[in-house]
């Protein structure tokens, strides 16, 4: 394979998790290692720091999610880098950011990215044969998603 076909296939994966998944997404992110560190990879502080210095990973590290790194990870997503978001959340546990952590999952279905929110679709998504074999998924315009804030605002 060529350095293009390469590249083609690389995905830019981002990574997040609760204090009480951090340990949880360590584990999945260790055992899928080989295959991540084909892609290029982003996280929120202490996460990213985690994937670095325990599995060696090169990561790309935001902001810790409280303090913007959530929504350094939205403009990303809005910016069109961001192919999948892998976020293992707590559902059970009250966020201080929670409308950090919304904005970003609303953020990842306006713009149609693939989100893994446990374990269980994180291992479905990094398994499939879409993740390297250059599917693309559709992407909404600029215009469709201004139309649409448009007619909500609307309503």
């Amino acid at each position: 394979m060529d350095d293009f076909q390469e590249l083609a296939r690389r995905r830019h994966i981002a990574m997040v998790a609760h204090d009480s998944k951090k340990l949880e997404l360590l584990q999945w992110a260790d055992f899928n290692r080989r295959t991540l560190s084909r892609h290029t990879l982003y996280a929120t502080g202490t996460t990213g720091t985690m994937l670095t210095f325990e599995l060696g990973l090169e990561v790309t590290r935001f902001l810790s999610g409280p303090v913007g790194g959530d929504q350094q990870i939205g403009a990303k997503i809005a910016e069109n880098v961001i192919d999948l978001l892998i976020f293992f959340w707590d559902p059970l546990e009250a966020q201080p950011h929670d409308p950090d952590v919304k904005a970003l999952l609303r953020l990842a279905n306006v713009w149609n990215i693939g989100v893994a929110c446990n374990r269980a679709s994180a291992d479905l998504m990094i398994s499939s044969p879409l993740l390297d074999n250059g599917y693309r998924p559709h992407r909404p315009s600029v215009e469709s998603v201004r139309d649409g804030w448009s007619k909500l605002r609307a309503t």
